[in-house]
């Protein structure tokens, strides 16, 4: 089932944003003139080539990393720092080591200050919810890369965020484990009803998830086309409309990865390559 009942209001605006970034003597143009609404309840995601500024976009909403010039807006606030209202999961899961799974998960409502009980609670269910209630004492060395990341969401949901922002969460894990995580990501999102920007380099998996597909250029950043993916949940990959959305989503990328290669040959006079300098930018 699609979301699209609930895309009432808008959850975050993009106004005319750029980022640059200074590298020596040179900048960077990580996004140029980025304008994008994702509504209340909806499934994006942004995908591209390596170095075409997903991450850094990811990072202008979550207040991580400010615009050079633009606004962005969630829930009609100005990002101007990381808040609450907005979750981030990280791939490489980002989870203390010398604590155990629920103690993990409840890090951030102690640093609240919740009455114990209350946090019992909300870790406990959180458990159940991920299917962790066998792994509450263990530490994050004992668990699967799978497991860690059942984590790392149920921390960041104990929290209860509206908007939950994922920079290529499964993109470490084997192809059998992500499609376990991708099915219950989307069990969560359609139960809880946040708004989820994922950002993936997996042209399956963003078609498989999303509701639209951002995809972008190569650098400079910027949007070069929006895929709404109208497909019923949950979706086949083998169905033919899933299959003609896979070849106009590759083509749109494919383009983008011919002019990284093109740029690169034209710069192999000794100057910095564009490969170098595209691992500058995240």
């Amino acid at each position: 089932m699609n979301n699209t009942e609930n895309m009432q209001a808008p959850h975050v605006i993009i106004k005319n944003v750029d980022k640059v970034f200074s590298s020596g003597d040179k900048e960077v143009i990580a996004l140029k003139e980025i304008n994008l609404t994702i509504y209340n309840g909806e499934f994006v995601a942004i995908l591209g080539p390596s170095g075409c500024g997903k991450s850094t976009l990811l990072n202008a909403i979550a207040g991580f990393s400010l615009p050079t010039s633009g606004r962005v807006y969630a829930n009609g606030a100005e990002v101007t720092r990381p808040g609450p209202d907005r979750g981030m999961v990280f791939q490489e899961y980002a989870l203390f080591p010398w604590m155990t799974v629920a103690e993990n998960i409840a890090f951030g409502l102690e640093i609240k200050k919740l009455p114990k009980q209350i946090i019992k609670e909300k870790v406990d269910a959180l458990l159940a919810k991920l299917q962790l209630l066998d792994f509450r004492d263990r530490f994050p060395k004992d668990l699967s890369g799978g497991m860690k990341q059942r984590v790392a969401i149920a921390r960041v949901l104990a929290l209860d965020p509206p908007m939950m922002l994922m920079d290529e969460p499964f993109g470490a894990l084997d192809a059998l484990t992500r499609r376990t995580m991708q099915d219950e990501l989307l069990r969560i999102w359609m139960e809880l009803k946040k708004t989820v920007i994922f950002v993936t380099h997996g042209i399956e998996e963003s078609i498989y998830l999303a509701d639209r597909v951002v995809v972008m250029t190569y650098r400079p950043g910027t949007i070069k086309q929006i895929v709404p993916v109208e497909l019923s949940r949950p979706r086949e990959v083998s169905s033919p409309r899933f299959i003609y959305l896979q070849k106009e989503i590759t083509s749109l990328v494919m383009e983008e990865q011919m002019r990284f290669r093109n740029e690169e040959i034209r710069d192999s006079g000794g100057n910095v390559s564009a490969r170098d300098e595209s691992e500058q930018v995240p």
